[in-house]
């Protein structure tokens, strides 16, 4: 009789650790869904600071280095001020010279210009022209000696290429001016994740988000604030048509700091795949309801096939990158499933922080 029971107990299933596993579960597709409204919702917010004649604020570069400044005195604050959040140790003079001051001047630049093009193109179109970013990494990465070139990687990166290409001529109203500044802050934003591979392979310093914020972002505001100093300040002082209330200032670098904080949640509860597939879904929802909200934009039939095109190469890039290692990429999942909800050490995939700093 023992025998049977206890054989009876063992297929009897457990109830309240189904309850659990789907509790977890439901917690999870909130982050994700959390993400995507968040990164979604921000690049439409900065869309309107920025050509709202409300607020007629066309300074981009003022506005990033508010969002600059605002994330560092809340790291500031939650750190060493209130204590809440511990910065993990290890960053010496060296390192923050040689590592973290050109990621930070990397990020400044990739904020600035990425922003200064939705002066000029539409959210839609700026999307697409950001699905370019992994042949950017890719290439620099080869000059840096960080990726090698093969048939399947050359394959990978023409389809992504020919792609924007072909969403790029079915674009009705093209201005070549926004073109030039995504591409730059697309070739920007590359850098920078090179430079941050480079900080977490080869010097071997692997910090948290909040770390990271809490060093790059006053390096990026003091980089940021050299141009708008010569750039814009003189344009502010001169016109006095610009309003910008301290409520809507005080949500528009509110959110863009949530987030970068959604980022770590969603990487830190699921991996770097899920995190970078939400990225494709945020991509593609931004570009249809950026068609839908916005006047300027009309998207074709050859809009749609080419960033189709581009993203079955996204798609096919990040597959093969995580299938590099996929040992050590299973280690990192199980860590950060482990530790949730502590400030733990998080790989960010590289191509995954566009979303937040593109804002």
């Amino acid at each position: 009789m023992e025998r049977n029971g206890g054989k009876q107990q063992q297929q009897q299933p457990s109830a309240p650790a189904g309850k659990a596993a789907w509790r977890d579960g439901l917690v999870t597709y909130f982050h994700l869904l959390f993400y995507i409204a968040i990164s979604g919702g921000q690049i439409f917010f900065n869309k309107w600071v920025l050509s709202s004649k409300e607020i007629n604020f066309p300074y981009p570069v003022a506005l990033t280095l508010l969002h600059m400044v605002f994330s560092s005195v809340v790291c500031f604050a939650a750190t060493k001020v209130f204590k809440v959040i511990k910065i993990d140790e290890g960053m010496t003079t060296d390192v923050y010279i040689s590592s973290v001051i050109p990621i930070g001047a990397m990020f400044a630049m990739t904020l600035w210009l990425g922003n200064s093009a939705y002066l000029y193109i539409s959210v839609a179109f700026a999307q697409m022209l950001k699905a370019i970013m992994p042949v950017a990494v890719f290439l620099l990465g080869t000059a840096f000696g960080l990726e090698e070139m093969n048939c399947k990687m050359l394959a990978i990166m023409s389809v992504i290429s020919v792609g924007v290409i072909v969403a790029s001529v079915g674009e009705i109203t093209i201005s070549w001016v926004g073109v030039v500044y995504q591409m730059g802050g697309v070739v920007a934003e590359a850098l920078r994740l090179i430079f941050i591979e480079i900080f977490l392979k080869k010097k071997g310093v692997r910090l948290n988000l909040i770390s990271m914020m809490y060093y790059v972002s006053p390096c990026s505001a003091f980089c940021l604030f050299i141009p708008w100093l010569f750039l814009e300040k003189p344009k502010m002082d001169a016109s006095v048509s610009w309003n910008f209330p301290p409520v809507t200032l005080f949500l528009n670098c509110m959110c863009t700091f949530v987030l970068n904080l959604s980022v770590f949640l969603v990487i830190s509860r699921t991996s770097a795949l899920t995190a970078r597939v939400t990225g494709v879904v945020r991509d593609w929802s931004v570009v249809l309801l950026s068609a839908a909200i916005f006047a300027d934009t009309k998207l074709t039939f050859i809009n749609i096939v080419g960033y189709a095109i581009a993203i079955v190469g996204v798609v096919a890039y990040n597959n093969h990158k995580l299938g590099v290692k996929p040992q050590t990429n299973q280690q990192h999942g199980d860590v950060s499933k482990v530790n949730q909800g502590s400030h733990q050490h998080v790989d960010m995939p590289l191509n995954s922080t566009k979303e937040s700093s593109q804002h």
